[in-house]
């Protein structure tokens, strides 16, 4: 008996790892060399290609796909209908499977709705990626990131409460909600007593 919950709809294929606690619910689709963590929540009419890796803890909302390529940690959240690719120039009849590039989300970003986040880049530890964002570069650790293409508009605390506007990394700040401190560290936010982590 596994201990992992999947629906009645949803298949899981031979060879796809599922840890312990995750909910797959309908019509999903995780395909063999697929891996995902314990205490997962995987919503309706979710992929899960080959190659793919979620962490612990992530919430995956419903029609997200993930190809292979993408590389969620611990604790991510993506938003109904966000979108991943792997291909930058895309073409019916040219196969590309050679050019997957990979996509790797750091621990606790959060992307928002029908956010896209094209393939070949790294979302920082905490970032914040808001509804219908178009990621087209690295996005640093606690950034609020908005707009097409996306831009740094702000600077966000782990806990989602936004900590300051604007692109520039401000040298330390608080928040006002939790009460955890950050200070600048190169063009990103860090912990200000990385023990707090």
């Amino acid at each position: 008996m596994p201990d992992y919950f999947v629906h009645e709809s949803s298949y899981v294929d031979d060879g796809a790892t599922i840890g312990r606690g995750t909910k797959i619910w309908h019509f999903c689709h995780i395909m063999a060399g697929a891996r995902i963590g314990e205490s997962c929540n995987i919503g309706q009419n979710v992929v899960v290609s080959p190659g793919v890796v979620i962490g612990d803890n992530a919430k995956i909302q419903n029609n997200v796909s993930l190809y292979t390529g993408v590389v969620l940690e611990n604790d991510v959240f993506c938003g109904p209908s966000m979108v991943f690719t792997n291909v930058i120039n895309p073409r019916s009849h040219v196969t590309r499977r050679h050019e997957f590039q990979q996509t790797l989300v750091r621990q606790g970003a959060s992307l928002g709705a029908n956010s896209t986040i094209v393939c070949g880049h790294v979302i920082g530890r905490f970032a914040f990626v808001g509804a219908g964002a178009v990621v087209t570069r690295d996005i640093p650790d606690f950034a609020l990131v908005v707009g097409n293409p996306g831009r740094v508009a702000g600077w966000i605390c782990r806990c989602g409460v936004k900590l300051e506007s604007g692109a520039r990394v401000p040298a330390k700040t608080t928040c006002r909600a939790c009460g955890t401190e950050y200070r600048a560290e190169g063009d990103a936010l860090t912990l200000r007593d990385a023990q707090q982590s």
